[in-house]
């Protein structure tokens, strides 16, 4: 391995541009990594006269949802930032509109 200069040298400007760098370089190995590892993989499956995807799930099962985050479904016009996604209690911003008459569908994003 290489001896790097230290990092107080560069510029603001030199640093943001070897981040970039070691980003891409990361992401490049990465990749490489999981296609050797995949090939890795399906020789030893076939070894033992299997298919690859006979051993490992596809990913298309059963997902748990707790605590993942939904994409809204509706939005308060008087504040875009509050949103709702149509699950849980009914937000007060949305409560205040229904009570006044206004249908549901009119927030709809």
């Amino acid at each position: 391995m290489t001896r790097m200069p230290a990092l107080s040298k560069f510029s603001y400007a030199d640093l943001l541009q070897l981040r970039d760098e070691v980003d891409a370089a990361l992401a490049q190995a990465k990749a490489a990594e999981k296609d050797k590892l995949l090939k890795e993989m399906e020789a030893m499956a076939a070894q033992a006269g299997l298919q690859l995807s006979d051993i490992v799930a596809s990913g298309k099962g059963h997902r748990p949802t707790k605590g993942a985050r939904l994409a809204p479904k509706y939005r308060n016009p008087k504040h875009p930032e509050q949103t709702w996604a149509g699950r849980g209690r009914l937000p007060i911003w949305l409560a205040a509109e229904l009570k006044k008459g206004r249908k549901l569908e009119a927030f709809k994003i």
